[in-house]
């Protein structure tokens, strides 16, 4: 077999790209010579990634499975002539490899590679699978996992399972704390307090913590906050800011997050798969905000992973708001004024950080190109 080429498949949130694309480094640098191609969502936050990615990279049509009779037919639509573009693509190359993370343009491009007769892998990174990684378990040949539990979700494929963690940007191996520091213009003698919603950004953690603002000048001698916002919540964060005397940035997106990280004393977030990993991997205390509103709350068992050994806490993020405020302030407060702590908390994060997980599906992948045969194309 000559050049292989690795499409990978996942988009819609972060979440979807952000370990692809951790492998996807690890692939290039055990195959320099291999060809990388992604399929991604034409939503905003797929493009904005993708701007200053090095790999190729296309929209497919794709849309979510949904219930409502009108909706399903545009699943069934977009999903077929997803699943056409990506076959073409696959068939041009005479070796190949699919890989999948969820969202929904990962079920068609790992049906495509199953119909072509590829090799094809799914990453499943949260504890329970969405609805799009339980379908496209049936096309995978192999699935890695964050988490052993994850397993029992998968009860009928005849895949090879693997649990090998959350892959994470090389970066997170080797963070620059100084670099980040430096672009933000923090100082160096305070701690730093990050709030983030992730890749999209969170209202209502946005909301809490900007209430909280005139109590947390309290510790404006020893502490400053890096807020990210997300897009749509930037201006009125920023303007929620500005009559505090606390020392703060203000950004609608970072790209630099291993750096941040590791300049960070404490963190405030939602807990998403590919979230709690980094929390654990850059060993900061986290106060872990989970999503609500997914009907299987993953995000409350992703966040237990980390307060089982310690390394974080949790505060519902209940529909009062003065509740949620009132119970974000009662955790918040003594992690602020206790160092011991906040280092007991980091340390901890040791028992749950897997950093090499991208490395391990990396090499894994590269076998299975090894072990494949050449496309199934007719007429070829």
């Amino acid at each position: 077999m000559g050049r292989v080429s690795y499409f990978f498949a996942g988009g819609g949130t972060g979440g979807h790209i952000y370990p692809l694309l951790a492998v996807a480094e690890r692939v290039r640098a055990r195959q320099p010579d291999a060809e990388i191609h992604f399929f991604h969502s034409t939503r905003a936050v797929d493009q904005r990634v993708f701007e200053k990615a090095e790999f190729g990279h296309s929209a497919l049509p794709a849309t979510g499975l949904y219930a409502h009779p009108g909706k399903l037919l545009r699943f069934a639509v977009t999903f077929q002539r997803s699943c056409r573009i990506a076959m073409r693509e696959i068939a041009r190359r005479d070796g190949a490899v699919v890989v999948g993370a969820g969202g929904f343009v990962a079920g068609p491009v790992c049906r495509a590679g199953r119909k072509l007769g590829v090799p094809v892998a799914l990453l499943n990174v949260d504890i329970i699978p969405g609805r799009a990684n339980w379908l496209s378990a049936r096309w995978a040949d192999e699935i890695f996992v964050q988490f052993e539990e994850s397993k029992a979700h998968f009860p009928r494929t005849g895949a090879v399972m693997h649990t090998v963690g959350c892959p994470l940007r090389s970066r997170f191996l080797n963070p620059d704390a100084k670099k980040a520091a430096g672009d933000l213009g923090l100082d160096p003698n305070k701690h730093v307090l990050l709030v983030t919603g992730a890749s999209s950004g969170s209202t209502r953690i946005n909301e809490a913590v900007c209430r909280l603002l005139p109590r947390l000048e309290a510790f404006a001698d020893r502490w400053q906050v890096v807020h990210l916002t997300g897009l749509d919540n930037y201006k009125s964060v920023l303007d929620g800011y500005q009559a505090t005397r606390l020392a703060h940035k203000v950004l609608d997106y970072y790209d630099g997050m291993a750096d941040l990280f590791a300049a960070s004393d404490l963190v405030i977030g939602r807990s998403g798969a590919v979230s709690v990993a980094e929390y654990a991997v850059a060993g900061v205390p986290s106060i872990c905000m989970p999503y609500p509103f997914h009907k299987d709350k993953h995000q409350y068992l992703n966040a237990r992973k980390l307060t089982e050994v310690g390394a974080g806490v949790i505060v519902d993020d209940v529909a009062d708001a003065d509740d949620r405020v009132a119970g974000l302030w009662k955790e918040l407060e003594p992690l602020m004024g206790d160092d011991v702590r906040r280092r007991r908390m980091s340390e901890a994060c040791k028992h749950v950080a897997r950093p090499d997980a991208a490395g391990e599906i990396a090499s894994r992948l590269v076998q299975m190109a090894q072990e494949s045969r050449p496309v199934a194309v007719a007429g070829r």
